[in-house]
C-alpha cells in the first residue's frame, strides 16, 4: 500500500494494543507514507486527557505520532476540500442512520484526496468509502 492517512481511531486503537490496532500497526508498516493531519493530533491529545491519562501520556503519544508518519496541515485547498466533504460524509451520514460527521473527519478525507492515499480507520463515517482501508467495527 502507497499512501496510508492515519485518523484519529487507527492511533488510539494501535496505542490500546486492540486487534484492530494490531491491523493498523500492520498496515502503517507495510505503507510506503503514513500521513497523520494535525488535527489528528489535537483528537488523539483530546482523548487521553478525556479519559484522565494526563498530558504526560497524550504528549508521549503525540510524539510517537509525529515520528512514525508525516505531519499534514491544513492550507486553503485542504480547507475547500474538507468542506465539500463535510457535505459527502454528511449525506451519507443520514442516508445511513448515522450521527453528523464532525468536520475532523472531513479534513481526514480531504487529506486522503489531497495525497492520493487511502483513509486508515474504524469510524462508520468512512465505511464503505472508495478511499478507505476498513479496520472494522
Amino acid at each position: 500500500m502507497a499512501k496510508i492517512v492515519a485518523d484519529a481511531h487507527a492511533w488510539i486503537e494501535l496505542f490500546a494494543g486492540t486487534s484492530k490496532g494490531a491491523l493498523a500497526k500492520k498496515i502503517m508498516e507495510q505503507a510506503e507514507t503514513v500521513i497523520t493531519p494535525d488535527t489528528v493530533l489535537a483528537e488523539v491529545a483530546r482523548k487521553y486527557l478525556r479519559d484522565g491519562m494526563g498530558e504526560e501520556t497524550a504528549r508521549s503519544r503525540l510524539s510517537t505520532i509525529m515520528e512514525a508518519s508525516e505531519p499534514a496541515h491544513i492550507d486553503d485547498e485542504v480547507a475547500i476540500s474538507a468542506s465539500n466533504a463535510y457535505f459527502q460524509l454528511e449525506e451519507k451520514a443520514v442516508n445511513e442512520g448515522l450521527s453528523k460527521p464532525s468536520l475532523f473527519d472531513a479534513l481526514v478525507l480531504a487529506m486522503a484526496r489531497r495525497n492520493g492515499a487511502k483513509v486508515l480507520t474504524c469510524n462508520a463515517h468512512f465505511e464503505g468509502l472508495p478511499e478507505t482501508v476498513w479496520m472494522g467495527t
